[in-house]
């Protein structure tokens, strides 16, 4: 089975979007501004950002524009991201950003699955050729 590993919140406000967050569910963000992204913890990590608590996830925040998903994201840790990208377009996905590679960590990609809703996939870099 291939296992929700991380989430992705838009936002139209990214100050108001981290009050939120931090106020409301106790959530630690660090915003990375040459990478347009926040890292959003729900969860302790260890030195290799792994979470400590089992099924436990973290996620980021990005601005919401034309491109992105209107609502948040979940992201599936997948072994080949083409198998699944394939795999998920027999069974009526469409692509719906492509497949990119995210700072020499991983590669990234979202499909509309059938239902229309954006779906993250993703493969860590190293455990495949």
């Amino acid at each position: 089975m291939d296992k929700v590993v991380h989430f992705e919140i838009p936002y139209d406000d990214l100050e108001r979007a981290k009050k939120f967050y931090i106020e409301a569910f106790g959530w630690k963000i660090n915003t990375i501004p040459e990478m347009n992204y926040n890292i959003v913890h729900t969860t302790d990590v260890d030195e290799k950002q792994i979470p400590k608590e089992k099924g436990a996830i973290n996620g980021g925040m990005y601005k919401r524009d034309k491109e992105s998903s209107k609502t948040p994201v979940l992201v599936i840790n997948v072994k080949d991201i083409d198998e699944s990208l394939k795999k998920a377009e027999k069974f009526g996905a469409k692509i719906f950003r492509k497949k990119m590679e995210v700072g020499g960590m991983g590669l990234y990609a979202q499909i509309k699955d059938s239902e229309g809703n954006i779906i993250g996939v993703w493969q860590d870099l190293g455990h495949h050729h």
